[in-house]
């Protein structure tokens, strides 16, 4: 039997990532708010002699696409023409989820119609006769619930249908629905397509009616497909001018006459086939809401949720990043005890275990914030937030939107630079990426969490949280900066749907913290393992051989500077002694540009506290403790400079991708200059005022 490529399409928030992990088994992220996928996802289904390939699509609203993601999922259809669509409707709001399916209809490709969330429309009282829906569109329906993969067989046995060798499709899909828009507007619909099939090459390549349609909603696209047309001028200017002459003849924009024409036709559809048997006199949503987006208390909430999710992780994660620290130390001993003395043991033990040892022990607190970040984001406060802060970021020259890729980027910068795909303006989407970094990620906790816990004991969860606000304070400061200079504009308007309340799955849950703790932990396997190598070695060669008269303590500190990584720390300190950093500062600082728990493993190899540990000391936080050249202002200073300076080399290299290199660049210089010159002034005046 045809394997069979399948678009698995949708509004955004309609479940189908989540229909599309209960089809392929796959496990990709889910979340309760618009924009989680935005790029194509593929997946493999095999059922008997047939393979089924799906590809999971960024939700979109139309075919008119504004913004990156909904471009790729457009261009997608477009281009590649799947052999069948399946367009996921969320059956609680079936008006607005349909209109996107009467414009896949126009393309010519079949077309499935999953009624997704038909658990929570019955709750509502939402009675839908699919039968009567089907014959009215057209198209073939299925009931499905994604959350508990109710449907999926339905599916498979309804694209079988469909597509089934040697047979003709089903009536249904042989019945082409054209809406009528009128004498004037089909008039001049008519004009559009026979020019467009002057040119057969063309027409057979894009669907005739859709394209002409198109062409009136001045899609922007659409004229730009049309340059491939050997009458392209005559064609561009005879569907400009019919665009004028509705406009003028009907006081309305043309891309409004039909939108509204396409909803009238919807609407009679879901008349026909949708009862409500109950409607609920109390909300679980709308009560809610009263509260956490009312107008005075919103963003005070948004902050209180913050910081009660950072004191939780802090609170439950000190305990199980002590074992682990006693953990490595305890390894340290029996490397040490094991092996003989040599390079060997000073590889295992100083390398390996005390620089990859060092960021392990932070896992912990990378699964707890993971675990909060993925409840915010599945029980639907992630929109509540970007609706909080939409008017404050307004005044910062940010889109609301915006709020996502801020909010990711406590996780990781990579997805969520990516995140910025869901922003329409080119000008909101560079300013979000630009200003993302400086989000505190989790590569960064490491690094302050075992400053605080060194140097400020009674107060380490306070003051992480303090550089978690510097990081939002100087990322909202920086995009009123960069608005009023290179980035000059206004955020456009915004717009977006607040879904209902919903409660997290179990399953989905741990997954997404599994997925981003085994990132962090294959990180510190490969990336973190080979640069504690290459750490190490710089360290430990040249050999220093030295005096016997000299103590072990004064050798190892002579044998440190006299190695390659010591005379490099001492030709780049100047440029950070102005900071109050030396050497070994200066040069875990440029190590951390290949990631940031790389300083961590750094420290761990310059303080050797593979060596040192013993079950009486805390390995790296009282190694660093009793750098005499360490105090907290020092401390601080490198939280503050570690938070600001550019993201790691998969960030750079995802900001590349979404806003191209002379972007990155512009970010590298800004970035490290802004951290400098901060650093600098926070260590100066901290000094002068004798901290």
């Amino acid at each position: 039997m045809k394997d069979l490529r399948i678009a698995l399409a949708g509004n955004p928030n309609s479940g189908k990532t989540t229909l599309f992990n209960a089809i392929t088994g796959a496990h990709h992220k889910v979340g309760n708010y618009p924009g989680v996928t935005v790029e194509k996802r593929e997946g493999i289904r095999i059922r008997g002699d047939r393979q089924y390939h799906f590809i999971d699509l960024p939700g979109i609203y139309s075919l008119t696409a504004y913004s990156i993601d909904e471009v790729v999922a457009r261009d997608f259809i477009l281009d590649e023409k799947p052999d069948i669509i399946v367009d996921v409707l969320d059956s609680t709001n079936l008006e607005r989820n349909l209109y996107l399916c009467l414009q896949f209809q126009e393309l010519g490709i079949p077309v499935i119609c999953a009624l997704n969330m038909t658990d929570e429309a019955e709750a509502k009282g939402i009675i839908i006769d699919e039968k009567t829906l089907s014959e009215s569109l057209g198209i073939p329906l299925v009931k499905t619930i994604g959350t508990k993969g109710s449907g999926v067989d339905a599916i498979l046995d309804c694209i079988d249908n469909v597509q089934a060798e040697h047979a003709e499709p089903p009536a249904l899909l042989r019945h082409t629905h054209s809406i009528a828009y009128g004498d004037e507007i089909e008039l001049k619909l008519k004009v559009l397509e026979d020019l467009i099939k002057t040119d057969t090459v063309f027409a057979g390549k894009y669907p005739v009616r859709w394209l002409a349609e198109k062409l009136l909603e001045k899609d922007a696209n659409a004229f730009e497909r049309l340059k491939e047309h050997t009458r392209s001028g005559q064609i561009e200017n005879t569907a400009r001018e019919a665009s004028i002459w509705i406009d003028k003849h009907y006081g309305k924009d043309s891309e409004i006459i039909i939108t509204e024409q396409r909803y009238g036709y919807i609407r009679g559809a879901v008349k026909e086939s949708i009862r409500i048997v109950k409607h609920a006199d109390f909300s679980v949503t709308e009560a809610i809401d009263r509260v956490i987006m009312n107008r005075f208390l919103a963003l005070p909430i948004f902050v209180l949720v913050l910081w009660a999710m950072f004191q939780i992780t802090f609170f439950l994660g000190e305990y199980p990043m002590g074992w682990l620290e006693s953990l490595f130390s305890f390894l340290g001993n029996v490397a040490t005890k094991i092996l003989p003395e040599g390079m060997l043991r000073s590889l295992v033990v100083d390398g390996i275990i005390g620089g990859v040892g060092g960021v392990f022990s932070f896992v912990p607190l990378i699964v707890i914030l993971f675990f909060l970040l993925s409840i915010l984001e599945d029980v639907g406060y992630m929109s509540r937030a970007a609706f909080a802060t939409d008017k404050f970021l307004h005044a910062f020259g940010l889109h609301g939107q915006s709020i996502f890729p801020m909010m990711l980027g406590f996780g990781c910068s990579v997805p969520a630079i990516m995140a910025s795909r869901t922003l329409k303006s080119p000008r909101d989407r560079i300013l979000t990426v630009l200003i993302t970094p400086l989000m505190s990620c989790g590569a960064k906790l490491p690094v302050h969490v075992l400053l605080a816990a060194a140097f400020f004991p009674e107060h380490a969860a306070n003051m992480v949280i303090l550089i978690y606000g510097i990081g939002v304070i100087l990322s909202l400061l920086s995009a009123i900066l960069l608005k009023n200079t290179v980035l000059k504009g206004e955020p456009t308007p915004f717009v977006m749907e607040l879904p209902p309340y919903r409660s997290p799955t179990l399953q989905g849950v741990l997954w997404h913290v599994w997925e981003k703790t085994w990132m962090y932990i294959r990180r510190a396997g490969s990336v973190i393992l080979m640069a504690s190598i290459l750490i190490w070695a710089i360290t430990s060669f040249p050999v220093y051989h030295g005096s016997e008269q000299e103590d072990d303590s004064a050798k190892a500190q002579a044998a440190l500077e006299y190695s390659f990584a010591g005379r490099i720390g001492h030709f780049i300190e100047p440029v950070f002694s102005p900071l109050g950093f030396d050497w070994k500062i200066a040069i875990a600082s440029v190590t951390g540009f290949a990631a940031k728990e790389v300083i961590v493993s750094t420290q761990g190899i310059l303080y050797r506290v593979g060596t040192d540990a013993t079950a009486e000391n805390e390995g790296l936080r009282d190694a660093i403790r009793r750098d005499p050249h360490m105090r907290p202002l020092v401390a601080f200073v490198f939280m503050l400079f570690t938070l600001i300076i550019p993201p790691c080399f998969a960030a750079l290299a995802s900001m590349k991708a979404e806003i191209g290199v002379r972007w990155v660049g512009f970010e590298l210089i800004f970035l490290f200059s802004l951290g400098w010159i901060l650093s600098f002034i926070v260590y100066q005046i901290g000094t002068l005022l004798g901290a």
